[in-house]
């Protein structure tokens, strides 16, 4: 057997948030990362490719999962119902979990370093949508109405997440989620049914 590994991305994660919630991300170093964690330099590029990967985490992971929920859903449930449920269930956290989750949203929507990855990053979120819609519908992904509703569901988390970061409304993030995606499914509804093929 080898030697046991010194961290873990987890680990990681919060002493690095620790140190982005005292100096600020832009001033934080992957040495400085390292250090707190307690491990090399090179040991942080086993498990990070740069300081902007760690702040999204395992987010390839987290793409599959949102593929994955969006697969439960049955023939018979209307597209933005699944589309509902799959994103609110995938932005369900422990409640361990959340001050976590908000720090690290708050980095992700609020750090103008952060802002071309999240571009990308969001391109690829947004292609599950637009794909899931696109069978749903029997058009191409790069039909108008697939690719809208893929703009628009992300529109509405981001828009979600935004409130439930100002904090003023105590309302749990599932719920300014669930919100916010019913009533972008009352304005597509037809639009939907338009586009679904001929039974």
């Amino acid at each position: 057997m080898g030697r046991p590994r010194a961290t873990s991305p987890a680990v990681l994660e919060r002493r690095a948030f620790e140190l982005f919630a005292r100096r600020g991300f832009d001033e934080t170093t992957v040495d400085d990362i390292a250090a707190a964690a307690g491990i090399a330099r090179r040991t942080f590029f086993r498990y990070f490719a740069s300081k902007n990967d760690l702040v999204w985490g395992d987010f390839e992971g987290q793409l599959r999962r949102l593929r994955a929920l969006l697969d439960e859903a049955g023939p018979s449930t209307p597209t933005m119902d699944a589309v509902r449920r799959a994103v609110v269930g995938f932005n369900r956290f422990d409640p361990q979990e959340v001050p976590w989750h908000r720090q690290r949203m708050e980095l992700i929507l609020r750090v103008p370093t952060l802002q071309a990855d999240a571009t990308l990053r969001y391109a690829s979120w947004r292609m599950i949508i637009t794909e899931f819609v696109a069978t749903r519908t029997g058009a191409p992904a790069s039909a108008p109405v697939p690719r809208l509703t893929g703009h628009l569901v992300l529109a509405a988390a981001v828009s979600a997440y935004e409130h439930w970061l100002e904090g003023g409304d105590q309302r749990a993030l599932s719920d300014l989620l669930d919100e916010a995606i019913r009533h972008l499914g009352d304005g597509l509804a037809a639009v939907l049914d338009d586009a679904a093929p001929a039974s």
